[in-house]
């Protein structure tokens, strides 16, 4: 018969075991890690400190003065807002090839509708949102009904919408001067205005409240919860009653509607409606999203990572300039940025598994 003494040295002898295995776990890396893996932000954020902090200290007044910090904010406003769709997209699992091709259309639609067809400048704009949301819709209803993969949809569609894009415009730019003069609700992204030293643009407020919006949606529905049970794993959302279907159309379509919003901010930027602008859009894109911490693997990240990512390729971009370096630069330490992003995020997935 066995002795009650033994069990009682037994399960003593576990629980000390399983005591050990829990402190080794909340020691300092495995609750840094456990802030990684439920803070996604946490790490671009941190490099984005990092990063202002060391460009303030060798660049001084120069970079830390307010106009250089909002000058950061006006020229990642277009990626910021394309990088939003692009998240939604990326956190489904998927990739979204066309976000730039859409977002110059919606501009040219827009500009053209305008200026070609005479029609009032309000419902060209809204025509253009309304052709960038078409254009997401048809993705997500191919990735989602009729299963292909996201990559060669969007890469398809990136090509269409290219040479629409050019063909309709017969590669014609609407000058800045003419837009001023007679359709100047085009240019209201690129309305300034000031705070003191800074410099804001309608665009960056636009921007900005569209990822505290995203942010909170993502955070706080029913809908956001969606998107990231379907990034997941679509199998076990579905059984658990998500509509996978219904869940990828809307975030490709609501991609492309915020991509034409985009195109909208875009003549504001630049002040004229060009079929030729915003050909790095999807590569920035992405960019912002893989250094913000989202994973390229579906359901883990936030939007907030995103806007923290598109703006570290800010500081870097202007405080190089500022140095007086070779642009060359700026790609190689973005470069570094993306892979070491990307081996984090399988750091965290391999140490949570």
């Amino acid at each position: 018969m066995a002795d009650p003494d033994n069990f009682e040295r037994a399960a003593d002898g576990a629980s000390a075991e399983l005591a050990e295995f829990d402190t080794h776990e909340t020691g300092l890396i495995g609750r840094f890690h456990h802030a990684l893996h439920t803070t996604p932000a946490l790490v671009p954020l941190i490099v984005l400190v990092a990063s202002i902090v060391v460009f303030g200290l060798l660049l001084g007044s120069r970079f830390f003065s307010p106009f250089a910090l909002t000058l950061i904010l006006q020229q990642v406003q277009i990626v910021g807002i394309v990088a939003a769709a692009q998240s939604l997209v990326i956190l489904t699992a998927g990739i979204d090839l066309s976000v730039g091709a859409i977002a110059v259309i919606s501009s040219v639609v827009m500009g053209t509708f305008t200026f070609r067809l005479g029609l009032p400048v309000e419902l060209s704009i809204a025509l253009g949102l309304v052709a960038g949301t078409a254009i997401g819709y048809v993705n997500g209803w191919l990735v989602a009904v009729m299963k292909l993969p996201p990559f060669i949809v969007t890469l398809g569609m990136w090509q269409i919408v290219l040479a629409a894009n050019f063909l309709y415009s017969a590669n014609e730019t609407i000058r800045s001067q003419e837009i001023a003069e007679h359709a100047p609700l085009l240019q209201l992204m690129g309305a300034k205005f000031k705070i003191g030293g800074a410099v804001f643009t309608l665009g960056v407020v636009f921007m900005v409240l569209l990822v505290l919006v995203l942010a909170y949606v993502l955070r706080s529905t029913a809908w956001g919860r969606h998107v990231y049970a379907v990034g997941d794993d679509p199998e076990a959302a579905a059984l658990s009653g998500v509509n996978v279907r219904a869940t990828l159309i809307s975030v490709y379509a609501l991609a492309g509607l915020i991509c034409a919003f985009a195109g909208w901010a875009l003549i504001g930027r630049i002040g004229s409606v060009s079929p030729t602008s915003g050909q790095l859009l999807n590569i920035e894109s992405i960019t912002a999203v893989v250094i913000g911490g989202i994973s390229l693997f579906g359901g883990r990240g936030s939007i907030m990572g995103t806007f923290f990512g598109a703006l570290i390729v800010g500081v870097f971009t202007l405080g190089l300039r500022l140095a007086g370096a070779d642009a060359q630069w700026t790609y190689l330490l973005i470069g570094v940025l993306i892979i070491a992003a990307v081996a984090v995020d399988q750091w965290i997935r391999k140490v949570a598994a």
